[in-house]
């Protein structure tokens, strides 16, 4: 019983719950902008939920097997810790793991067919395939500098765009928007993971866009994103009541703090910023949610 207890604990600390905002957030949004003009509808709803999450879920899950088998876990690994390269999983078992919760996403992707039409197909196809090619391949994203941009379009973009497509069947500017909005804010999530292991990328060869420019653009890059998703929303942020501009001041401050946790901790340290960083994401989306129905 103990045995079968701590199993289900690493396979849960591999899913890395502390990063499944990232997922959560932009369907929240998405089904949000659906409710406030009438459109929301609750099965697909709940498919477009399981299937961002479980796709997180097997993207964790790849990048523990692919990092591990490209030697980029090892003892010096300063973020939380891996279960393959740590003895937890083997690594067919995460591999196996991998595509089990892959072919459930894209099981629950499918019904979401009922709902729209075959053109969803090249959608999930599209995500499949980035969660595989992230970490896999003869170009892994993630090795190569693409991971920014594949956090902005499959943590924001996608996901707010298409839950609400989904209910609405039809797109809209402003869905568009708010997606950038928190596709930037997610990219955070990805700088501060690539910040705290830059020595260790360098190393392994893995060029994220923080080992190809540098920890001073990684900063840089970190405040720029927040500045974005914030100027992005300030011409609703103007016409909504004056508490809501407090709000939204209040979480500039709380993000500015967070960001400056990036020039005083280093290594094992950076963890609790991540966190943080995953936190602000799951915050920002609660605002932009309010700000909708305050306006």
């Amino acid at each position: 019983m103990n045995i079968n207890k701590q199993t289900i604990r690493f396979w849960i600390e591999a899913a890395r719950p502390k990063t499944l905002t990232a997922s959560v957030s932009p369907v929240i949004l998405g089904c949000a902008l659906a409710y406030r003009y009438g459109m929301f509808r609750l099965v697909p709803a709940i498919l477009c939920f399981i299937v961002a999450l479980l796709a997180q879920i097997a993207s964790n899950f790849a990048n523990d097997y692919f990092d591990f088998i490209k030697g980029a876990d090892n003892e010096d690994r300063l973020g939380p810790e891996r279960a393959v390269a740590s003895g937890w999983i083997t690594p067919k078992a995460m591999l196996i793991g991998t595509f089990v919760t892959l072919g459930i996403a894209c099981i629950c992707g499918l019904g979401l067919l009922c709902f729209t039409g075959w053109e969803l197909i090249f959608v999930g196809i599209a995500i499949a395939l980035c969660v595989l090619a992230y970490s896999a391949g003869p170009f892994p994203l993630a090795y190569n500098g693409l991971g920014d941009v594949c956090v902005l379009l499959f943590y924001g973009i996608i996901p707010v765009c298409f839950t609400y497509y989904v209910q609405a069947l039809s797109f809209s500017l402003l869905s568009f928007l708010l997606s950038l909005a928190v596709g930037f804010l997610s990219i955070n999530i990805l700088v501060v993971n690539n910040y705290r292991d830059y020595e260790q990328d360098r190393e392994t060869g893995k060029r994220t866009s923080i080992v190809i420019f540098g920890r001073t653009f990684g900063c840089v890059f970190y405040l720029v994103n927040g500045i974005i998703a914030l100027l992005i929303t300030l011409p609703l942020i103007i016409q909504s009541v004056w508490w809501i501009e407090f709000l939204f001041a209040a979480f500039f401050a709380l993000f500015w703090t967070t960001w400056r946790q990036l020039f005083h901790l280093q290594g094992r340290g950076l963890n609790k910023t991540l966190g943080y960083t995953a936190r602000n994401v799951l915050i920002y989306t609660i605002l932009l949610i309010i700000l909708l129905f305050s306006i």
